[in-house]
């Protein structure tokens, strides 16, 4: 039993990592779309449209990862959605706080912009993507 769950965890991590690969390319994806069709420094689009692309990102998440890594003990209860959102506005929450901060920093560094935004989005991918892993682990899809 130890030998299994030992053998789960980087399995797990690996499958979520797969999956994120996936989010991470509707994320930017969403994100550079939106800001090609409606260019823009004002923070409250750029939180908006940082929103849009990670919540499009997150509902992908949920299907894939209740399918595929957390397969076994999703259960698909009520509990677990409402942990699921929670999970995700914390998420969202720093991601956001990363995107914003960094895109900042980096404008007062001028850096140019389509770089500017794309290196902070994935710092801010990184580290919501992390904090996500462990709450869906230890918190929606914790085992019993």
């Amino acid at each position: 039993m130890k030998r299994q769950k030992r053998v789960k965890g980087p399995l797990q991590f690996m499958q979520f990592s797969v999956i994120g690969l996936a989010n991470a390319g509707i994320d930017i994806g969403v994100l550079n779309l939106l800001l090609i069709l409606f260019p823009t420094d004002d923070r409250g689009l750029l939180a908006l449209f940082n929103t849009i692309a990670y919540s499009l990102a997150v509902a992908n998440s949920y299907y894939w990862n209740a399918h595929v890594t957390f397969r076994h003990s999703a259960q698909g209860s009520g509990r677990q959605r409402l942990f699921f959102i929670l999970q995700g506005i914390i998420s969202l929450g720093v991601n956001n706080l990363v995107f914003l901060g960094a895109q900042q920093l980096f404008q007062v560094l001028e850096v140019p912009r389509w770089l500017r935004y794309n290196t902070a989005k994935g710092l801010a991918m990184f580290l919501s993507f992390t904090a996500s892993f462990f709450m869906m682990k230890f918190l929606v899809f914790k085992e019993k």
